[in-house]
C-alpha cells in the first residue's frame, strides 16, 4: 500500500513508501503507474590499514627480543616475550583507542589480543618448569659404565683442570718421585714443618699447563691398575658400588668443605658433581716453585695422594687456584686438616709459600697447634744406620813376668762428643714458640736465629740474622 500523499499536492515525483524502491509520479489528484526507480547509495568501503614506519621499526626490534628470548630460554623464552609484546600492543590499544603498530583497529580487538597475550605468558612459564614428576625422575639416574645419550645434561661439567676419570689406567714413564730426602721431614707438627717453609713472592703463570707441565690427569702412578680419581673416590666414599676393581659407580661423601653429605652417582649427567680437588692446586704450585721441579716430581704433586680430596663441585669451583689466604672451606672445623694438608705438600715438594699465605695458615694453627703434617706415600723412609756391634775384646794371656813390670801409662781420657749440628733453616720464615733462642744454619751457611729480632706485629716469630 502506497504512502498517504499530503491533500492536493502539485504534481510531481514523491516517495512511494519505504516497502518500494524509488519515486512515483502523482498527477496532483491520484497515483500512476509511472515509476522512477533511484539506484542505492554505494556501499562505502572501510579504509585498508596499511603498514607505517613504526609497524616496521617496532616490528624488528621484537624480532629480534624473540630471537634472543628463543636462544636463551628456548620455547619458553619465546613465548613469554611474545607475550609481554602482545600485552603492551593491547594495553595500548584499549587506553588510547588507536591504531598501534601492529595495526589493531579498535578497542575490541585490543582486548582480544590482551586475552591472547596471558594465554602466551602462561603457556610460557608451563613449558619452563617441569612437573613434579619429571624433577623426580630427572633425579633418579641408574649407575652406568657409560654416559646414557638420553640424560639430561649436567649443571657442572668436569674441565681441563679438573676432568673425568679416564676409560683406561695409564701408569708414568718414571716412578714417583719427591723433593725431600725423606718421610721424616715431615713427621711433626704442622706448625713446625711450616715454620721450615721459604717465605717468597709470587712467581708468574707463564708457561703454565696442565698436561705439558703435570701430565694427563688421573694416571696411575702408584701402579695398583686403577687411575688416580676412582682411588681417591675409593678411599673418600663409603657405601660403595664397584665396576671391577677400580670403577666407582656409587657411594657417600661425607663432605669435607661444607659437612655434609652428599651422594656420588656415576653418570653422563652426575659424575661431575663429585671432583677430586688438588688440596695446593697446580696453578698455586706452579707459581710457588713447581717451575723449578723435575717432570716426574710435578706428576707425583698432581696424583699424590694428600694433595687430593674427593669434594662437591660448586667448592672446588669457587676455590680456583686460591691459597690459604684467598679460600678456606666453610667447613671450620676441617681447616686445621686442611691448611696442614697444604703445608705438607708444599714441604714434600719444595715449594714456598707467600707472605699473606704463611700468615693465613699460622692463624688457622693456633686455634690446634698440635695438628699433625701429613706424610706422603712416595717419600722415602728414612734410612736407618744400625749401631755397629761392640765386640768384647778376648782376654789376653797371662804371662808370668820374671820382674814387675813399670805401670803402664793411663789412657787418654776420651774426647767430649763433638756438638750436633744446627737445623737447617729458611731464613726469614716462621719458627715455632718453643725455638725461640734456638739456632740454625741456613743453605748459605750463615747462622740464624729464631725470634732474636723479636716477634712481628701479629705476634710470630722468624728466623733472623
Amino acid at each position: 500500500m502506497s504512502n498517504p500523499v499530503p491533500s492536493s499536492p502539485p504534481p510531481g515525483w514523491y516517495s512511494d513508501g519505504p516497502a518500494t524502491p524509488g519515486l512515483r509520479w502523482w498527477d496532483g489528484s491520484a497515483w500512476t503507474e509511472h515509476r522512477h526507480v533511484v539506484d542505492a547509495a554505494p556501499e562505502q568501503k572501510k579504509p585498508r590499514l596499511r603498514p607505517t614506519v613504526s609497524t616496521w621499526v617496532v616490528g624488528a626490534i621484537l624480532a629480534l627480543f624473540l630471537f634472543i628470548g628463543l636462544a636463551s630460554g628456548g620455547a619458553s623464552g619465546f613465548l613469554i616475550t611474545l607475550g609481554i609484546a602482545a600485552f603492551l600492543t593491547g594495553i595500548y590499544s584499549v587506553v588510547f583507542g588507536r591504531t598501534s603498530w601492529a595495526l589493531i583497529p579498535s578497542r575490541k580487538v585490543g582486548a582480544a589480543v590482551l586475552g591472547g597475550a596471558l594465554v602466551l605468558t602462561i603457556a610460557g612459564g608451563a613449558v619452563a618448569a617441569p612437573s613434579p614428576s619429571a624433577s623426580l625422575a630427572a633425579s633418579v639416574v641408574e649407575p652406568t659404565d657409560s654416559p646414557s645419550p638420553s640424560a639430561k645434561a649436567p649443571s657442572v661439567a668436569f674441565t681441563a683442570e679438573e676432568p673425568a676419570d679416564p676409560k683406561v689406567a695409564t701408569t708414568p714413564e718414571s716412578d714417583s718421585s719427591v723433593a725431600i730426602e725423606s718421610s721424616a721431614d715431615t713427621d711433626a707438627t704442622a706448625f713446625s714443618v711450616l715454620a721450615t717453609l721459604p717465605v717468597k713472592g709470587r712467581a708468574p703463570m707463564t708457561g703454565y699447563a696442565r698436561v705439558a707441565d703435570f701430565g694427563a690427569a688421573w694416571l696411575d702412578v702408584d701402579r695398583n691398575g686403577c687411575d688416580t680419581r676412582n682411588d681417591i673416590l675409593s678411599r673418600d666414599l663409603t657405601g660403595t658400588t664397584m665396576s671391577g676393581s677400580c670403577r666407582v659407580l656409587t657411594g657417600e661423601l661425607a663432605n669435607p668443605y661444607l659437612g655434609t653429605s652428599m651422594s656420588f652417582v656415576r653418570g653422563s649427567a652426575t659424575s661431575a658433581l663429585v671432583q677430586i680437588d688438588h688440596v695446593v692446586s697446580l696453578g698455586d704450585a706452579w707459581q710457588t716453585g713447581a717451575q723449578q721441579l723435575t717432570s716426574a716430581q710435578r706428576i707425583s704433586l698432581a696424583n699424590d695422594p694428600i694433595n687430593l680430596l674427593a669434594v662437591d663441585a660448586r667448592s672446588n669451583d669457587q676455590k680456583g687456584a686460591g691459597d690459604a689466604a684467598t679460600w678456606l672451606p666453610a667447613n671450620k672445623s676441617f681447616r686445621c686438616e686442611y691448611v696442614a694438608r697444604q703445608i705438607s705438600v708444599k714441604a714434600t715438594y719444595g715449594l714456598w709459600v707467600t707472605t699473606a699465605e704463611g700468615e693465613a695458615m699460622a692463624r688457622v694453627l693456633a686455634s690446634c697447634p698440635d695438628q699433625r703434617a701429613f706424610t706422603s706415600s712416595f717419600a722415602p723412609a728414612p734410612v736407618v744406620v744400625a749401631a755397629p756391634e761392640i765386640v768384647a775384646p778376648a782376654p789376653a794371656p797371662v804371662v808370668v813376668a820374671p820382674a814387675p813390670a813399670a805401670p803402664a801409662p793411663a789412657a787418654p781420657k776420651p774426647a767430649a762428643p763433638a756438638p750436633a749440628a744446627p737445623a737447617l733453616v729458611s731464613p726469614g720464615a716462621f719458627c715455632p714458640d718453643a725455638a725461640v733462642g734456638q739456632s740454625g744454619v741456613a743453605a748459605n751457611g750463615k747462622t740464624y736465629t729464631c725470634g732474636s729480632k723479636g716477634a712481628d706485629a701479629k705476634g710470630h716469630y722468624h728466623w733472623n740474622s
